[in-house]
This record gives structure tokens, sequence and C-alpha cells, in this order.
């Protein structure tokens, strides 16, 4: 289920509601945020500092100050969910998104790793390209994975090289190989 968030005639945002919360979670605490079309962000390690930064890109992108509100219907929602997810009772995420911090090739690649891209799979940088009709593009499919607003409901640690290799992560390879054991793809760490 998604949801593409509003834009006035320049392609910017119109000022919208931003509501967000910290939670914790088994790769550290996500910062998640919300506008009145869906889910717009999770961020990962949200330290102070990390949490500072990201939501004065949302204050800066949305023209409006983000509002802390872990109670939020969304964001108790999304809580809910990703706790279900790592707790292994959730294989897919039910969840309105905005779509609105990405755009073009990026947000065609995302959508597709959102639905076509189940849990315990994974797909190449340049299995992702062919999929939305790019078959050179798998360099530009890393970028739009390193973009992605959404990791974690977005699956973007999914997306590995073709030889095997994990390739790049947002929240760090550690956090993608605990998020690709908890799918079952790769062994649980043995320490």
């Amino acid at each position: 289920m998604d949801s593409i968030g509003r834009t006035g005639q320049d392609g910017q945002n119109e000022s919208a509601r931003v509501v967000w919360t910290v939670v914790g979670s088994d790769i550290g605490p996500l910062l998640l945020a919300a506008t009145d079309a869906g889910l717009v962000t999770v961020g990962f390690h949200a330290t102070d500092t990390v949490r500072e930064q990201v939501l004065g890109r949302l204050a800066s992108r949305f023209g409006t100050e983000p509002v802390e509100a872990p109670d939020a219907p969304l964001l108790a929602e999304a809580r809910a969910q990703l706790a279900d997810y790592f707790a292994g009772r959730r294989h897919a995420f039910e969840l309105p998104l905005d779509w609105s911090l990405s755009a073009g090739f990026n947000r065609e690649v995302l959508r597709e790793l959102a639905t076509g891209v189940p849990y315990g799979a994974v797909v190449g940088y340049g299995d992702l390209a062919r999929r939305v009709g790019q078959p050179g593009a798998a360099q530009a499919v890393g970028a739009a994975m390193g973009s992605n607003p959404l990791p974690v409901v977005v699956p973007c640690h999914r997306v590995v090289e073709s030889d095997g290799g994990l390739g790049g992560f947002g929240g760090g390879l550690e956090t993608k190989r605990r998020l690709l054991a908890l799918e079952g793809v790769l062994p649980e760490p043995l320490f």
C-alpha cells in the first residue's frame, strides 16, 4: 500500500504536517517520520546528532517543523509492524508510504524493490535495473539504494552484488548482515 506526497506546481512539497518518533530495534534506534500521506522516513542510528540532521532536512523539504508525536496513529502502526518484523512475525509491511523524498528513476527502482523482492529473497543490482527496463543501470540502482528514505520498510538490504557480495548499505554492512540473517538469507553471526 502506498501513497504519493502532495507536490505543488514547482514540484516541491507543499507544507505538510510531519510527525516523528524514535524507536528501539534489533539494529539500533530508528527515527520514523510521517506526513499525512504516509511514512516518509526511516533513519538508522538515531543518535541526537543524526536526529537533528534528519529533522532539519525534513523541515527544509516540507516547510514545517517536524513534531515529536510517538502516539500519532501512523507512527504507532509503523512501530507495531517493525516490532513484529524484528520478532519474526511479519514478513511484509502494510503501511501507507509517502514517496515524495524520491523521484524519477530512484522512485521507480524503490517501488519495484518494495513490491517485487519479498522477505527472505535477494536481488542483484543489475537484476533490479533490468526489472525497471534499464539493463545497464546497475550503478544507478546502487545510488537509488543509497538514497532510499525508507530502509527496512523498502528493503534495500535485499539488494546484493551479482557475485554474492553484500554491496553497500547506508545503515552499515553489519546492519545489512543482521537484517539478511533475520530473514534467513544469511546464517546468524556466531558472535
